[in-house]
């Protein structure tokens, strides 16, 4: 039997920090590849990069049906090995292969029989139409790499072994940098591919890196045994991932389908203001990335002391977590509103570009205010199993306040002020939030017995 997890018993702020550092390094970059890949796709044309960022919605889409089976499989596991349920836990294991194999297979069909209408309904640029088509039918078919990638890094994640999913991602985004330069400018002898190349070193990069996270979980990931009999699906296992996850999920949805409208109307505006939104994303997620990996360490912390009876464990995390994310949010807001003409030129930004993007990132950036208090509260409940109010403050976000206030920002004062409907919302995404967090600590508060 395996002995007590350090989820239990290591100094919590220590805890937070050898299991948080890891997956933000991770995260960091990851995001750093992000803006490294766009940075190469910017050389090639603005259309190029146009392209790629129309493509962004659905990148949305495929992690957030992987983050309905990782954040389900996250808590679901912790929480059983808490409870010294090792047998289930198992179960839950295997049972995350099949359902990332169902995932990818929705998507597969996707990029077989929609890429071309996807850009038709944005565009009418012939240019973009068909470099967006060529890069969204690569990265949807071979797609199975970021699908099984993601569920055996959850697999690390959910047994305290962050380190190595961290290598993973370094693996991953290390690889896809150089292949990045060499397929898309064709180096060392090889023929210049464009964009067609940005999408074959995603997908071989997430092969290799998901290839090396099996490994690792079958060498190094005692915790759990991964075994064939467990990968067809228990019913009740799978009910109990996706109460957790599919909120998680639909969050991910509604974000895709918010930027997917946002898209619309920027680039009936201009071309460049997509650009500028498309560029906005990628470096937030240098900003943001940070603090989502903290919390991929924060949710199995939470969740197997909850299964363990740990209430003090909890509380002192979910403060340690919230000082830390608001530190790295508030220093984000600082650089993106001193660097913002420096940032937008490292995408090769046209006169164009700056002159909507330096205002556009500095009102953008005043998000970030209480960004960090809101994902942390929202991660909060995913670890207690209440993901369905994490999903509420997205849909609330995205559907009742950045695409209203969106529209209405346009045709009232024009599409310069559609940036303001970010901040907004994310005032509105605070008040719930804090609703949120008292009913998570009034459920934290029932648990009995406390053992340490």
């Amino acid at each position: 039997m395996p002995s007590e997890n350090k989820m239990g018993v290591m100094p919590v702020n220590r805890l937070l920090v050898t299991m948080a550092l890891p997956m933000m390094v991770s995260m960091i970059i990851q995001a750093m590849y992000n803006i490294v890949d766009s940075f190469f796709v910017a050389q090639i044309s603005e259309e190029a990069l146009i392209a790629v960022t129309l493509f962004f919605p659905i990148h949305i889409v495929i992690i957030g049906i992987n983050s309905g089976t990782g954040v389900g499989i996250n808590a679901l596991l912790s929480k059983r090995l808490g409870e010294k349920k090792f047998e289930e836990a198992d179960k839950v294991a295997a049972n995350a292969i099949f359902l990332t194999l169902i995932g990818y297979l929705v998507v597969l069909s996707f990029g077989i029989f929609c890429a071309q209408l996807y850009y038709e309904t944005q565009t009418d640029n012939p240019q973009i139409i068909e470099l967006g088509r060529e890069y969204l039918a690569i990265t949807t078919r071979f797609s199975f790499g970021i699908f099984f990638l993601i569920v055996f890094e959850k697999l690390l994640q959910a047994t305290g072994r962050t380190a190595y999913s961290m290598i993973c991602q370094i693996t991953g985004a290390v690889l896809n940098i150089f292949l990045d330069w060499v397929l898309i400018f064709g180096n060392l002898g090889l023929p210049a591919m464009g964009v067609r190349g940005a999408a074959l070193a995603s997908v071989i990069a997430q092969c290799v890196a998901a290839i090396v996270a099996l490994i690792i979980n079958l060498k190094f990931n005692s915790d759990i045994r991964l075994k064939i009999k467990n990968i067809l699906p228990y019913a009740a296992i799978v009910k109990r991932i996706y109460k957790v996850g599919a909120p998680s999920a639909i969050m991910d949805f509604s974000g895709a389908f918010m930027l997917f409208t946002l898209n619309n109307i920027l680039i009936n505006f201009s071309e460049s203001a997509a650009a500028v939104l498309g560029v906005y994303f990628r470096l937030q997620s240098f900003i943001y990335m940070p603090v989502f990996g903290m919390n991929n360490g924060l949710i199995p912390i939470i969740a197997y002391n909850y299964g363990a009876g740990f209430k003090k464990r909890i509380k002192k995390a979910i403060k340690l977590a919230i000082t830390y994310a608001v530190v790295i949010m508030l220093s984000g807001l600082a650089v993106m509103s001193f660097f913002a003409e420096r940032l937008l030129l490292i995408f090769n930004a046209s006169p164009q570009m700056l002159e909507i993007g330096i205002p556009a990132l500095r009102i953008l950036s005043l998000c970030y205010i209480f960004a960090g208090f809101n994902i942390v509260s929202l991660a909060v409940c995913q670890a207690l199993g209440r993901g369905v109010l994490s999903m509420s403050a997205s849909v609330v976000r995205q559907f009742l306040v950045i695409i209203p206030m969106s529209y209405i920002l346009t045709n009232t004062l024009g599409a310069a002020f559609v940036w303001w409907s970010f901040p907004i919302a994310e005032t509105v995404t605070l008040v719930l939030c804090i609703i949120y967090l008292k009913i998570m600590y009034a459920k934290i508060n029932k648990i009995r017995g406390e053992k340490a």
